[in-house]
């Protein structure tokens, strides 16, 4: 898909002729720029905008740049855009530190891998560095946002985008059932088949019974209500004989039940409330609805809308030091930049620093880095996740195997160091900051491998510390596939891999004997994974054998432990009574 950069001049060629005998600097424009691909013109001012390709009220560019072509699929670039609008919203503003230039910079660096040119970047540096720049700024930027921050004349809406058949499933919006209409026997049999391993409904009536109308409305309600959790069948047996014989209906309206092929109930007369009751009633028998939810799981029983993140600035300073000679590079002086500005000013006032360049230079140089100056490196990482524009752009092709690079130490886990095995699982929680590397780490094996040797190797650390961070980040890995599950959808995590993971967990639950935190982060964590798990699957058989309920009321008799609510929540309800 091809990205062009449109470039305007909001001053219409008045910064051109007054600019030099007013500030003395030549200024050739006041650029405004949006980038376009896909047949849509995005730009930020009110907000981040979408619009069909120069029909603003700015009109037509001066100026149309080739940027390059992006591979990414629409679903990633609108993930990424959302990711923007946080940053980018109609609050944060400002005509010379951050404006439409800042997005179109952000968004060409993730789409194509390089940014806008250098002297629309620089224009608010140069305007600024004279003295009546300086003392213009108030005046020129609120003369100017009226331009700025206009609504565009066209919208469009966010494309829709196709989800990959592998990904259909877990995105897809809920089915919308329907009434089916057959006309003879075969065709009835035909929907029957459907629900040999769920629910049926036939409504027989006739055309001539005005009773069966009465309940029509109700019928076609169900039918939606129901989606694909029941086939709903109408026949009309004026015209289908065959049925009629074969299922000897007496009158109409007259409605028969089937559960899992098997004939249910019959039932006869116009009355839309049994009809309702009955019918949900069927369905309710053939989807129960799972034995945790009728437990006291108030921490369980939701989305988890936050993840734990790992904020604290490192000292710099001591931090470069252990760096040695690389902190000179430009690549890491650019980092050092972007993390101390971002640590003081707001993140929509922050400019990324050349991403692409950032992962060419870890991917090369990492592999050369003194062992010692490693967590250093990763720990400059770990606060520049934080920003969900940085973390965003890795977790894409072919950036995110930066992330492997700075993972190959974990082939040796029994030999990495502490401070850098602790900042490594820092950095894993913040790979959460984007929605994007949760679906990566789900998806792709070889960093799912890692991450959970990583994480599965530190749980039963005998530094508490380390076990803390293990435990937030087995919390996120957790959370990330209750809200999949929760919301109705497939897990993201293979059952092996939860087996896996949930075995380290209770395991890490009995030795702990100090540190609540640790234990919390554990106990929550696997609650998550139980929730709603297959009473009769592999996650709940490995508790039951492993005794998990008694290893998790044990921690009650532990002075430092047994003020910890979930050992309540988890260990008697979750444990005590859904797994019986």
């Amino acid at each position: 898909m091809d990205v062009e950069l449109y470039v305007y001049d909001l001053s219409k060629g008045l910064a051109r002729m007054y600019s030099a005998s007013l500030t003395g600097t030549q200024i050739d424009a006041i650029y405004h720029t949006s980038l376009v691909f896909g047949g849509v013109e995005y730009f930020f001012g009110q907000g981040i905008h979408r619009t069909v390709p120069g029909t603003t009220h700015h009109g037509q560019p001066m100026e149309k740049l080739h940027m390059g072509q992006t591979e990414l699929p629409q679903e990633v670039i609108q993930e990424y855009l959302g990711s923007l609008a946080e940053i980018y919203t109609p609050e944060s503003y400002d005509l010379f530190m951050h404006n439409c230039n800042n997005f179109t910079q952000d968004l060409a660096m993730f789409l194509v891998g390089k940014g806008i040119p250098e002297h629309i970047q620089s224009l608010p540096k140069t305007f600024l560095s004279t003295p009546l720049g300086q003392m213009l700024r108030p005046q020129i930027d609120a003369a100017m946002r009226g331009i700025t921050q206009a609504d565009p004349t066209q919208r469009v809406p966010a494309p829709v985008v196709q989800p990959p058949p592998q990904l259909q499933d877990t995105l897809a919006a809920p089915v919308k059932g329907y009434v089916r209409n057959v006309s003879n026997l075969k065709e009835l049999e035909e929907q029957l088949s459907l629900a040999s391993n769920s629910c049926a409904c036939i409504f027989f009536t006739s055309s001539t019974c005005a009773p069966c109308k009465i309940a029509y409305p109700a019928y076609e309600e169900l039918a939606e209500e129901a989606g694909d959790n029941a086939v709903l069948i109408k026949v009309d047996l004026n015209i289908a004989f065959d049925v009629s014989s074969r299922y000897r209906v007496r009158a109409t309206p007259t409605f028969m039940t089937f559960l899992r092929g098997k004939k249910e109930d019959e039932w006869s007369g116009a009355n839309p409330a049994q009809l309702k009751g009955n019918v949900r009633l069927l369905i309710q028998t053939a989807f129960p609805p799972h034995p945790h939810t009728s437990l006291r799981l108030p921490s369980l029983q939701r989305e988890i809308t936050s993840y734990v993140t790992y904020t604290k600035l490192p000292p710099l300073d001591k931090l470069l030091q252990k760096i040695g000679s690389l902190k000179d590079d430009p690549t890491i002086q650019s980092l050092v930049d972007f993390v101390k500005t971002r640590s003081t000013a707001e993140p929509a006032d922050t400019a990324v620093p050349n991403l692409s360049f950032l992962s060419a230079f870890l991917q090369s140089t990492f592999d050369s880095i003194p062992k010692e100056s490693y967590f250093a490196i990763v720990d400059l990482i770990r606060v520049a996740f934080l920003d969900a524009r940085v973390s965003g752009f890795f977790a894409e092709e072919p950036h995110h195997k930066t992330l492997l690079t700075l993972f190959s130490p974990f082939d040796d886990l029994a030999s990495c160091p502490y401070n850098l095995r602790i900042v490594m699982l820092q950095l894993a929680c913040n790979l959460f900051t984007t929605p994007l590397y949760p679906e990566q780490i789900a998806t792709n094996q070889t960093l799912r491998g890692v991450c959970i040797r990583l994480l599965t190797g530190s749980l039963l650390d005998s530094r508490s510390n380390l076990r803390v961070v293990a435990a937030s980040f087995a919390y996120n890995l957790a959370a990330y596939n209750h809200n999949a599950r929760f919301a109705g959808h497939p897990d993201k995590l293979s059952e092996g891999d939860q087996v896996e993971l949930v075995a380290s967990l209770a395991e890490a639950i009995n030795m702990e004997e100090e540190s609540i935190e640790a234990l919390h982060g554990c106990l929550f964590a696997l609650g998550l994974f139980l929730y709603e798990a297959p009473t009769d699957g592999e996650l709940c058989d490995l508790c039951r054998a492993m005794g998990i309920a008694d290893s998790v009321l044990a921690k009650k008799q532990v002075d430092k432990l047994k003020s910890e609510p979930l050992l309540k929540e988890v260990g008697q309800e979750l444990l005590g009574k859904g797994l019986r």
